[in-house]
């Protein structure tokens, strides 16, 4: 990060860019550094992509002057693992039942993270809270699409019952005060089941917000869910928006996975929505992670990682079937290359 300083936008190149292999792989191997090393890893990658910098006209100055403080900040003793979500240090103990809304999947080429929007109403009668559960894995870049649940699901039994559509049932659940919950599958188990529209109808409007850490105070950080209904999906051009009263709030369809079975026509035919909150570019937009639509005039709900748990529909357990082969064989691989 000081040579890159030193260097400027300019003048990156291969040489310079190459030389944090080392320090990612490293750090990868310490839970405690693999926020750092996960940032890092996909700035190099955006910064390999460009080289040299010498020949370009224009830098995404903004987003990468933005990646390059963050990594320099956690990079500083004190906030690596210490103000982390995968530390347990200033947590409390979350016993109740987990009411999921939504998932959202990120992903580049080397890492894939699964993040679980939820309502948790505690046993001891206290207030409901949202909260959320992350999973991350790394991965090759050829493991795209329906590929990287196979991935995550392994790691995180909320996955399958968030789209099954059924609640969990947690018992001393880490949680920490910025809302994140430390997930371990022996600490929770599958319980009733519990639409995502019907919690958001019920129990969202009610469920308080947990504060932000000052070091995530950032507006691309902003990922608020909402539940949205009595629209109108207007389209022009590429551009899709739901339509208020009063209010045109732009969707961020590119922001839908590829990994689930929420495709444009849902969207467009929704009635209703779960949706995250966000900013980008000094404007507010609605991430879509379900859509309601009216099949046979009944309600159905498609969701955005509706793969999360497996396939059951047509077309998504044959690309999982071809993804399964795909991680099969990168498995094997990977195995002889072990053993060799």
């Amino acid at each position: 990060l000081a040579e890159l300083a030193l260097a400027g936008w300019q003048g990156i190149g291969d040489d310079l860019v190459s030389g944090s292999s080392q320090a990612v792989t490293a750090m990868l191997a310490d839970v405690r550094l693999r926020r750092l090393a996960t940032l890092l890893d996909g700035f190099a990658a955006e910064l390999a992509a460009s080289c040299p910098g010498a020949t370009l006209d224009r830098f995404p100055e903004r987003r990468w002057a933005d990646l390059w403080s963050r990594a320099m900040v956690l990079a500083q003793p004190g906030f690596t693992g210490d103000s982390g979500p995968g530390d347990a240090a200033g947590t409390v103990a979350a016993t109740g039942r987990l009411l999921p809304l939504g998932i959202d999947l990120t992903e580049h080429a080397t890492a894939a993270q699964a993040q679980v929007h939820a309502v948790f109403e505690p046993a001891d009668g206290g207030p409901a809270r949202l909260v959320r559960a992350s999973v991350s894995a790394p991965k090759p870049d050829t493991v795209v699409g329906v590929g990287v649940w196979q991935l995550l699901r392994p790691s995180m039994n909320l996955l399958t019952a968030s789209s099954e559509g059924r609640s969990m049932e947690l018992t001393g659940m880490p949680l920490t005060q910025e809302g994140d919950l430390l997930w371990n599958d022996e600490q929770a188990r599958t319980g009733e089941e519990a639409g995502a529209f019907a919690t958001a109808r019920i129990a969202l409007a009610e469920a308080a917000a947990s504060p932000v850490a000052p070091l995530d105070r950032h507006p691309v950080r902003i990922a608020e869910p909402v539940f949205l209904e009595g629209y109108r999906v207007t389209q022009t051009g590429s551009a899709v928006a739901f339509s208020l009263p009063g209010l045109d709030l732009p969707v961020a369809v590119d922001r839908v996975p590829p990994a689930g079975p929420l495709t444009d026509q849902a969207l467009k035919a929704s009635t209703s929505c779960i949706g995250l909150l966000r900013w980008e570019a000094g404007a507010f937009s609605v991430q879509p992670l379900a859509v309601e639509t009216a099949a046979k005039k009944q309600p159905t709900a498609v969701h955005a990682a509706g793969w999360a748990g497996g396939a059951t529909d047509t077309a998504g357990a044959k690309a999982e079937t071809a993804a399964a082969e795909a991680v099969k064989v990168l498995r094997e691989r990977a195995g002889r290359l072990l053993r060799k």
